[in-house]
């Protein structure tokens, strides 16, 4: 099956919980990609994300050091901007400076976010428009995931960990998403395994190591300091037995030759 891979970027909002850090998760509608399922925040890359102007609006990270984490060439930097970006569009938060004038004003924070999903307007024009200092320093990789071949839909995607203040709330969009809310990662996990949630492997592995940590802090710093390029791309197997689907990752006995 010679499939397009499309790049795309998932964003992992975490904050600060009352006994330990949460993370946003949204359910995707059954007219979406992924339908029925809990889910980040994300989407494919636009043409946009990746203009040399949209870049000025990316405060304290350069695409030449967001390429060299990814270990790409260049255009590194787009993935950042998607993730901001999709993050706005399908959960309404934005990630921006808290000093940014737009957040104070909610009603036209919410009616540009209308204007976005309606391409209306584009996120470069939200940018400058009000001279906005996107927040990609505070936003790091954290996994990369490609789509098995066995999938009529394939994407390259990177996922990231992003910071939010403990008072933006997010709500989901309402056409592709259906439900949003703030969980602990060992909350979500329990509802998976207590099959209240229905999740892919990519959600699933993300959610296991972030329930390793003690708090959102300690989870960024983590991969904020790892090495450019420490993070291998996953690309699950799955092999047809006895009327099943048997998945392989990487490492897995049976993997190499499935």
């Amino acid at each position: 099956m010679n499939t397009q891979i499309r790049p795309a970027a998932t964003v992992i909002l975490m904050r600060e919980g009352t006994d330990t850090f949460e993370i946003f998760m949204v359910k995707r509608s059954m007219k979406s990609s992924f339908g029925s399922l809990y889910v980040f925040p994300g989407g494919t890359l636009d043409p946009e994300d990746s203009l040399p102007e949209m870049y000025q609006y990316c405060d304290g990270l350069s695409d030449d050091q967001a390429s060299a984490k990814l270990a790409v060439n260049q255009n590194g930097l787009a993935y950042w901007v998607a993730c901001i970006r999709e993050c706005y569009e399908e959960a309404g938060i934005l990630l921006t400076n808290k000093n940014d004038m737009l957040l104070q004003d909610l009603k036209k924070l919410d009616d540009y976010r209308q204007q976005l999903n309606s391409k209306e307007i584009t996120f470069y024009e939200i940018c400058k428009e009000n001279n906005l200092q996107l927040r990609a320093n505070n936003i790091v990789p954290c996994a990369h995931w490609v789509t098995p071949d066995i999938e009529p839909k394939r994407f390259d995607t990177r996922f990231f960990l992003a910071k939010v203040h403990s008072e933006q709330l997010g709500v989901h969009d309402g056409y592709e998403l259906t439900e949003s809310f703030w969980i602990s990662p060992a909350k979500a996990l329990e509802k998976f395994h207590q099959g209240e949630m229905n999740m892919i492997m990519p959600t699933i592995k993300s959610l296991e190591a972030l329930a390793q940590f003690s708090s959102r802090e300690e989870a960024f710093n983590h991969f904020k300091d790892l090495e450019d390029g420490a993070i291998p791309p996953i690309l699950p197997k799955f092999i047809k037995k006895d009327g099943a689907w048997i998945g392989f990752l990487p490492g897995d006995n049976g993997y190499e030759s499935a």
